[in-house]
């Protein structure tokens, strides 16, 4: 049914669950960004120069947002200008300088809304990315970095949701599971994402970095005394230390590999969907557990007094815990029968 169970102590951890933190890129969303704003600070740069200077410094990046960036540029007929002295920056960005155009050699950074909150030219930034952040936009911010700081535009990309993304979290609500989404996003734009398909809370402005910190402190938050059991699901390598740190980690097969090593769970599909039915799962075959414990013991409570006391011959005894064992079988194997919520 596309539920890749790889670790078996999953299966005795996912029937505790009371929360599942969502990564939205590429989890919630179908992970395809394309570049819907352009939006520039320099009028004396002209746009198709500032999307040639972006794109250079993404060249060779297989993150969804440059992809989108090499993409634009291509149906543009614009070719990307090859940067010098590139690097990536951890959570952040990348940074490099073009090696041609109006912005040669100028030391720029191609980063997140989050990561400039201590700049002085926040206010600015977010007042110009306002209308992208109301239109549940991610946007990144072209920032000239050398030899003055300077924020030169502004980049906001749409990513459609999944199909299933409103129903995942309504089966888990179903379930009485709270959701939580994780997101890079400005709040205004993370929030509302969050609203269209109804989960309950969301963190935004969340460097990938941080992302393990926030399921701990899910998981330590107590209600009645007793600590939160969270679920982390996620595609990316950002996603790795979250879904190592989360009680059960469920990845995407169509996230990275590291994303799926770090996880117990991997959904082969892609779908969120999956994330309910493979909690469903864990219940079923945790009753399953206890009803045959029960029986054993059941079997076992009854007959020793018996043969103890010499009411049970040594064959009838064998023939009980024949019994026993064709009980115990026979229901474990009617998990075999069951399916999927949509199957």
């Amino acid at each position: 049914f596309g539920i890749l169970i790889k670790d078996p102590q999953v299966l005795e951890l996912a029937h505790r669950l009371n929360i599942v933190a969502f990564d939205k890129t590429g989890t919630l969303t179908i992970g395809k960004p394309r570049l819907l704003n352009l939006i520039s600070f320099d009028s004396s740069v002209d746009d198709d120069a500032i999307l040639a200077s972006a794109a250079g410094l993404q060249l060779g990046s297989e993150h969804p947002l440059a992809k989108a960036l090499l993409n634009t540029a291509k149906n543009r007929a614009i070719t990307p200008i090859s940067p010098v002295a590139s690097r990536a920056l951890a959570g952040i960005g990348i940074e490099g300088k073009p090696s041609t155009g109006p912005l040669a050699n100028q030391t720029l950074c191609l980063q997140s809304v989050a990561s400039l909150e201590a700049s002085p030219h926040i206010a600015a930034i977010l007042e110009k990315a306002q209308p992208c952040f109301e239109a549940g936009q991610t946007v990144s911010v072209l920032m000239r970095v050398d030899p003055t700081p300077l924020p030169l535009a502004l980049f906001g990309f749409g990513d459609e949701l999944k199909v299933s993304a409103k129903a995942a979290v309504s089966a888990l609500h179903k379930l009485d599971i709270r959701t939580v989404m994780l997101s890079g996003d400005n709040q205004a734009a993370a929030s509302r994402v969050g609203k269209l398909i109804g989960v309950d809370e969301v963190f935004a402005q969340i460097l990938p970095g941080d992302k393990a910190k926030v399921i701990r402190d899910l998981q330590d938050a107590k209600t009645n005394g007793r600590r939160h059991w969270v679920a982390m699901v996620g595609d990316g390598i950002n996603d790795a230390p979250a879904l190592a740190a989360a009680d059960v980690g469920m990845a995407m097969s169509t996230g990275t590999d590291v994303a799926m090593q770090a996880a117990g769970i991997t959904l082969m599909r892609g779908d969120p969907e999956l994330v309910a039915d493979a909690i469903d799962i864990s219940k079923k075959t945790w009753n399953k557990i206890r009803q045959n414990l029960f029986w054993a013991f059941a079997f076992n409570t009854t007959g020793i007094p018996l043969a103890a006391l010499g009411f049970l011959s040594p064959m009838l005894a064998g023939s009980a815990m024949a019994l026993s064992s064709f009980c115990v079988l026979s229901n474990a194997l009617l998990l075999k029968r069951w399916r999927p919520s949509k199957s």
